[in-house]
């Protein structure tokens, strides 16, 4: 799907950072996997095949934020024909 996305939160000390895992082509998604310790975030093929992957400490998530492609706009304006929008598409 185009448009998938994950955002990790992190406790950097400090502060929290973030890191955005992003399916950067169409057809690619973001997976998550968590292990003992490990929190993994991979974008993949069609295939199964990893593209990029995060990997994290998972005492140090504070957050996992999944941000799925919006399929219902594109559903509604192919299934009815409808005018062209107008506005720029967010991805």
């Amino acid at each position: 799907m185009r448009g998938d996305r994950v955002e990790i939160v992190i406790d950097a000390g400090g502060g929290a950072r973030s890191y955005d895992v992003v399916a950067t082509k169409a057809g690619r998604r973001v997976e998550i996997t968590q292990g003992r310790n490990v929190v993994e975030v991979a974008e993949v093929t069609r295939t199964g095949n990893p593209v990029r992957t995060a990997r994290f400490m998972a005492s140090r998530v504070l957050a996992l934020v999944e941000h799925p492609a919006d399929t219902s706009r594109a559903e509604s304006t192919q299934a009815t024909n409808a005018q062209p929008d107008t506005d720029p598409a967010p991805w």
